[in-house]
């Protein structure tokens, strides 16, 4: 008599991770005159996008105006309605969520169920300059891919339009509010910048753009050098780079409605 062997359960696959993809968006987010979508972003990019159901984003609303405008030239995989679309809590916009403060595990469940995901900012790519990198840092932890789509990153716009020193530089975030300590921190990167040669890179809100520029001619030394760019991929979009002692002989207004980055140097 043959004695069959036992069967042996077969167990479930494992249901394979979804993908993070970072989805830059055009740099035109608060402004008056959006540029053209396909003249700032890939085809390639916006056809991921149009294809992704899950996102992380910093504001949903911005998200599916920024979703509509790809519908426009992609169509959707879905109705805008219906994408699952999360929002990081509002403390990471404000403190950041570089050190490690904030679990986004959570964000991601849908990536370990399986499903692609998008992470957008509200301009430029995410978690440089912007919330994300609690996100990013999460899907690596999780065993989740991480693609990187390519876009429009301000920074590195304006430093090649700079002259600056382009093989080191550093990026200082906003600075301090209070002029008296803006003053103090303008010249402390100026002196990092001049010691160095390392360009010093920051930003400011748009309305704040005017007091700054009046803050770094009033307290940088006339030899160094300084490059606003204003309005990148935009139509009046103005990148001058010059010696401070230049920048004070000209009327030098700022848009004061316009993003715009500042770089220090020599």
């Amino acid at each position: 008599m043959t004695v069959s062997a036992a069967a042996t359960p077969t167990q479930p696959k494992a249901t394979a991770a979804g993908k993070l993809y970072l989805v830059p968006a055009p740099l035109d987010f608060g402004c008056d005159d959006p540029a053209d979508l396909q003249d700032s972003m890939p085809r390639g990019t916006l056809k991921v996008a149009s294809q992704l159901q899950y996102w992380i984003c910093e504001n949903a609303k911005s998200a599916r105006a920024y979703l509509k405008r790809v519908n426009d030239i992609i169509p959707l995989s879905a109705a805008i309605q219906t994408l699952q679309i999360q929002e990081l809590p509002r403390e990471v916009h404000k403190k950041g969520d570089h050190g490690g403060n904030f679990d986004a595990r959570h964000l991601l469940t849908p990536a370990l169920q399986g499903k692609d995901m998008g992470l957008v900012s509200e301009a430029g790519m995410p978690a440089i300059a912007d919330p994300g990198s609690s996100v990013v840092r999460a899907a690596h932890d999780l065993g989740i891919e991480v693609i990187p789509l390519t876009g429009p990153v301000s920074l590195l716009l304006a430093l090649a339009a700079s002259g600056l020193n382009g093989q080191n530089f550093a990026f200082a975030g906003y600075l301090p509010q209070h002029p008296v300590e803006r003053s103090q921190r303008v010249k402390e990167l100026e002196s990092l910048a001049l010691k160095t040669g390392q360009t010093q890179l920051f930003i400011e809100t748009p309305y704040r753009n005017a007091a700054m520029l009046q803050t770094l001619l009033q307290t940088l030394q006339h030899n160094t050098r300084l490059a606003v760019c204003s309005g990148l991929t935009l139509s009046r979009g103005v990148c001058c780079s010059d010696s401070v002692k230049n920048w004070r002989k000209k009327a030098s207004a700022l848009d004061n409605s316009t993003p715009a980055v500042f770089a220090l140097g020599r």
